[in-house]
């Protein structure tokens, strides 16, 4: 009984999908106006809108998405389109707390008012020492305190004097003494008209040269009035107080008018009641501080390189963190390197002459969170969320709407600030980038993240291919040949274009949207059409271009191929072998991959350990490859051991495969070789195979389906085409051809062949030539059929185990 295998045949016109010059209404790019919309990103874009006009807390947003699908370049797009219109954010300034100087407090200002403030201030500084001496000097106001002085001095003198009198009235007169490095009035006993010592006047007594009694009354009233001296003293002291204060009060009565016009012209030109509240502590200290002002010297040059001397004037100057004179509309912040410095902002620290670390208010520097304030901050998720501390203060920052600018110092080096800034009120928009893989790890493990990233922005790889996606394609071409002066392209370089987009998409009906790829190939086809002195890209160029790219990527491609050619790695083509098939496999080297066949063999004995996998003993299977296999004992238990048992040992193995293989594309594959071993009939070696298998039997789709075409081709191409080779895929994977044109025309030749199935049945037939064969209603197979071979001989197989009591063990090497 013959088969007929040319039902599964895939027709020439179904081995790709070529683009049509009739589908561009034009000679070349020349001819188009350029395209700056974004293509084929429509869920995507729809989900970004959402986010960015969305203002309620949470609705930051994360994209996701493969490199090269236009990430960046998208939302640079949306967020140019962000109206101006919209209130351009407030400065934002630190200044010197007063009342608690480690806080400084922070002050929002309308944008552009910043810059005001801090020239007006230090307009005030530096116009504030000229004036206070000036007036200070003035002949007017050196009367009025000269009249104060004396008032005081008036009254000092006048108690002065009167205690005098009383005290010499008394025998008494008034003397200083010095007490260390102070001198302090006492009262001195007079004598016959001199004033004596009190010890030489006890000598006296002593020696008799003075009468006791006046001693001892002398004595008595010099305690009277040393009581009544303290009391003048203090009262001297108290005058001297009020002169002070007096005087202070004058200097402040004539000077404040002068600080409130100055302040005044401030309050002027910032509106502000923060300002106002302030330049109010301003004044308070400038009339605290008013020899600072009206005594201190201008800073010299110097010629050692010695720190600068500190600002005198320091508490009195504005820190303007966030400038917004020149924006316009919302801030947008790309932040390259978001360290948690870049970021949130820093205290910086300088060394003064002694040595000594110190800092200040106007040492804090803001970071694109900050000068994103009111705007939108875009951050890489990788590099944030390897930052170390950046994640927790992100979150803190985005839940709290308020940033507090720190250092951050994990191992505590440099303790010496401690200040602690106002918090300062921050509405960020945070778009992160990142894969799929690292979003779905967030929403997963981190609660906090899904409440703060609420809008999710997924970038396809893909897209539909219609007339219009095509002509989108066509007018991006146009985009990059204006944008970097390349050479227009015409009708047969476009649609090589569109060609490669769909190969790339692995659908004929799909397009590629990994458009920093294509951008690539046609500045390489533009460079080849340069070397060839052409105008313009045409088919070839751009055809020449993917082909030299290859070249330059697939050098593990070519020694593996040359192994195989020179037997090193043993590949049949030709004749027939049981228990033996052609998988393909497909090898990813990071930027280029391709496909090579592997020869797959399977030895079956009588015996109950089951379906044995090799690279799985050898733990050089993966969990997909693992499962592939585990669904083969499926497929034979309901298939051929619904009236016996299996009583089988088999082993399957990837010949000469010594690294880790995964997937479950060559379990059919497996399941031939497994079929063939167990009946006897050889399998065509001239056909590969390639295709997952479920446990009804049925052919499944696989990826990578024309890299594995090309891989067998191109080992059959070097030894020679026979005309009888091919290669056996999925049927669903028909649609997924977009074959090398030499593949095309080999297979139009009738020199290679590829066939579609749906079932391991048909896939059987056609590697065997037989026909499989289907279970009749007595139960048993038709005679001359692959599945009676199978089921004889695993009739057999049991049989045989029986006569031997069913003692019959296997060993084989874990």
């Amino acid at each position: 009984m013959s088969v007929d295998l040319t039902r599964f045949e895939v027709p020439v016109e179904n081995l790709c999908w070529i683009c049509p010059d009739e589908h561009f209404p034009f000679e070349t790019t020349d001819d188009l106006s350029a395209s700056y919309e974004i293509i084929g990103q429509d869920r995507a874009v729809r989900a970004i809108e959402l986010g960015l006009n969305i203002e309620s807390v949470g609705y930051n947003i994360f994209i996701t998405g493969l490199v090269g699908t236009g990430r960046n370049t998208t939302i640079k797009l949306l967020l140019d389109g962000i109206e101006k219109d919209r209130p351009t954010p407030d400065d934002k300034c630190y200044v010197h707390n007063f009342r608690y100087p480690d806080m400084p407090k922070v002050i929002s200002l309308p944008a552009g008012k910043g810059t005001v403030l801090v020239k007006a201030m230090d307009d005030l500084l530096d116009r504030i020492p000229a004036h206070l001496r000036a007036l200070l000097e003035s002949e007017e106001f050196q009367e009025r305190r000269k009249a104060v002085a004396e008032r005081f001095q008036k009254k000092q003198r006048e108690l002065i004097e009167e205690f005098d009198k009383k005290v010499k009235a008394d025998g008494f007169t008034l003397v200083q003494v010095q007490v260390g490095t102070f001198t302090r009035p006492d009262l001195v006993p007079v004598v016959d008209g001199e004033p004596v010592d009190p010890a030489q006047l006890e000598a006296l007594v002593e020696q008799g040269k003075f009468p006791r009694d006046r001693f001892d009354a002398l004595k008595e009233r010099y305690r009277e009035l040393a009581e009544e001296l303290a009391q003048t003293y203090k009262q001297t002291t108290a005058l001297e107080r009020e002169a002070r204060s007096a005087l202070e009060s004058l200097t402040h009565e004539t000077v404040a008018p002068l600080i409130d016009h100055l302040l005044e012209e401030i309050k002027e030109k910032v509106p502000s009641k923060e300002v106002f509240a302030h330049l109010d502590e301003v004044k308070q200290s400038v009339l605290d501080n008013l020899e600072r002002f009206s005594t201190g010297a201008e800073p010299t040059a110097e010629a050692e390189p010695l720190p600068p001397e500190a600002d005198p004037f320091l508490e009195y100057r504005v820190n303007l963190i966030i400038d917004n004179s020149r924006t316009s509309g919302p801030p947008i912040v790309f932040e390259n390197s978001p360290s948690y410095k870049n970021l949130f902002g820093t205290i910086e620290r300088v060394t003064d002459r002694s040595g000594q670390w110190r800092t200040d208010f106007t040492r804090i520097r803001a970071g694109s969170f900050v000068r994103a304030n009111g705007g939108f901050l875009i951050v890489n998720a990788l590099d944030a969320l390897t930052e170390p501390g950046v994640w927790v203060a992100l979150k803190r920052a985005l839940r709290n709407r308020t940033v507090e600018i720190q250092s951050y110092d994990p191992f505590y080096m440099f303790t010496t600030s401690a200040l602690k800034p106002e918090a300062i009120e921050c509405d960020t928009k945070v778009i992160m980038i990142g894969d799929p893989g690292l979003y779905q790890l967030l929403y997963e493990n981190d609660h906090d993240f899904r409440k703060i990233f609420k809008i999710k922005a997924d970038f396809d790889s893909v897209m539909p291919q219609t007339m219009d996606s095509i002509m989108q394609y066509a007018r991006f071409i146009k985009k990059i040949c204006d944008d970097e002066g390349l050479l227009p392209f015409d009708k047969t370089g476009v649609g090589a274009v569109v060609e490669y987009g769909s190969r790339l998409a692995g659908k004929q009906s799909k397009l590629s949207t990994w458009f920093t790829y294509i951008a690539d190939v046609l500045r390489e086809a533009t460079y080849w059409a340069r070397q060839q002195k052409s105008t313009v890209v045409r088919f070839e160029h751009v055809d020449h271009a993917i082909q030299e790219r290859i070249k330059r990527l697939n050098l593990v491609e070519e020694k593996i191929q040359e192994m195989i050619d020179e037997g090193s790695i043993m590949i049949d083509t030709e004749g027939r072998i049981v228990g033996q098939v052609n998988g393909l496999s497909v090898y990813l080297m990071g930027d280029h991959a391709f496909g090579k066949p592997s020869r797959i063999t399977a030895q079956i004995a009588m015996g109950r350990s089951g379906i044995i996998d090799i690279e799985r003993e050898a733990e050089l299977g993966g969990r997909t490859h693992n499962k592939g296999v585990l669904i083969l004992s499926g497929y034979l238990r309901g298939k051929y051991a619904q009236d016996k048992p299996l009583a089988i040992s088999a082993s399957l193995c990837f010949e000469q495969s010594y690294s880790d293989i995964d997937g479950d594309s060559a379990s059919s594959s497996e399941l031939y070789a497994l079929l063939s071993s167990i009946s006897g009939i050889p399998l065509r070696q001239d056909i590969a195979v390639t295709g997952s298998v479920n446990q009804k039997g049925e052919i499944q789709p696989i990826g990578s389906v024309n890299h594995k075409i090309e891989g067998f081709f191109d080992v059959c191409k070097t030894r020679g085409l026979t005309s009888t080779q091919g290669v056996m895929i999925p049927h669903q994977n028909m649609k997924d051809l977009m074959l090398r044109r030499d593949v095309i025309e080999a297979v139009r030749e009738k020199k290679f062949h590829i066939y579609a199935v749906k079932t391991i049945d048909e896939g059987i037939e056609l590697l065997t030539g037989m026909p499989a064969g289907e279970r009749g209603e007595d139960g048993t197979y038709p005679e001359k059929t692959i599945n009676r071979l199978v089921d004889d001989r695993l009739t057999k197989l049991v049989t045989g185990l029986k006569q031997f009591g069913g003692e019959a063990e296997e060993t084989h090497s874990e």
